[in-house]
């Protein structure tokens, strides 16, 4: 059972997406590969938790934070682009 401890249950599934995440060297795809690294590989790893178990949205946000920086090319020393719409 998952009982009060959700984040820590949940842990492994975040650190298993970013963990293949990061060892990706985005900077040798082209966008239409990285598309499909995101949409094959990170997207599906915590799609049989998500599809069984309400997860924690604020996992989900640091999953979708991961996935950002992959996709606009932040590193750790440096800053990436993130286009957001206009409201």
């Amino acid at each position: 059972m998952i009982g009060r401890k959700t984040t820590s249950f949940f842990n492994d599934i975040k650190l298993k997406v970013l963990s293949k995440i990061s060892s990706w060297q985005h900077k040798f795809f082209s966008s239409g590969g990285k598309k499909i690294l995101i949409k094959a590989v990170a997207q599906a790893v915590p799609a049989y938790a998500m599809s069984v178990f309400r997860i924690p949205i604020g996992l989900c946000n640091e999953i979708q934070r991961g996935m950002a920086r992959f996709w606009w090319g932040s590193k750790e020393d440096r800053k990436g682009m993130h286009w957001t719409k206009w409201k």
